[in-house]
């Protein structure tokens, strides 16, 4: 993935093309810094509850206690809020997939991509709804990198599923199953509550033994790691 992070920047904890951190933009403070990630909170919140488009900046601005100057010198705009919500956690997403590919065992890898995934969902209900369910609210360049972010994460599991079925354990399936395999996980946020009875561990654990289901070519599963 390649794009240029001075025109568009996603997030805190962006890497730059150069390779260089970016703190926050224009090397703001790291009081301004946890300002800006506390509107991000609060407007997941209420673009969670209440929809992107029907959520308006002065919501916003009275949730965070700000007038509408001192919001736009911390969020830039609308969009670009809702845009490093979405990007924060699909760049997430993509750092520790590509971690998890290092795991050689298909199994494994599998386990691990589910229990990641659903405690990031799990830990970040409002921001990971805002994330998969207000994308395409966003717009131009924004709207591209974040899609490729969503494409690259769908790669990892393709990767993984790939890896599986030359190793002789899965069978070949067609994209479209896999899409419906990570929307099992993506759409959890319809119906995920903090407090369920089960954990998000114990619901990753179900959902890789749906995978295993869905894609392996031999009957056995080994034991979960």
């Amino acid at each position: 993935m390649s794009y240029n992070s001075d025109v568009v920047p996603t997030g805190p904890y962006a890497k730059r093309e150069n390779g260089a951190e970016e703190v926050g933009l224009g090397g703001e403070s790291a009081a301004a810094l946890q300002k800006r990630e506390q509107i991000q909170r609060i407007a997941a919140q209420l673009f969670a509850g209440n929809g992107y488009r029907a959520t308006g900046v002065a919501e916003i601005g009275d949730a965070v206690g700000l007038g509408r100057g001192a919001l736009y010198y911390h969020i830039g705009s609308k969009e670009d809020l809702l845009f490093r919500i979405s990007a924060k956690y699909m760049e997430e997403l993509v750092e520790s997939g590509r971690r998890i590919l290092e795991e050689p065992d298909p199994y494994d890898r599998i386990r691990m991509l589910s229990r990641y995934l659903m405690r990031t969902i799990s830990s970040n209900l409002a921001e990971m709804t805002v994330c998969f369910r207000e994308v395409d609210a966003l717009t131009g360049e924004r709207r591209t990198i974040v899609s490729r972010l969503h494409q690259d994460y769908q790669d990892i599991w393709r990767e993984t599923l790939r890896d599986g079925a030359e190793k002789g354990h899965f069978r070949e399936l067609p994209l479209v199953a896999l899409k419906g395999i990570l929307g099992m996980y993506f759409y959890s946020f319809l119906w995920l509550r903090a407090d369920g009875k089960q954990s998000a561990d114990e619901i990753a654990e179900i959902f890789s033994d749906m995978v295993f289901s869905i894609v392996e070519r031999r009957k056995g599963r080994r034991a979960a790691i």
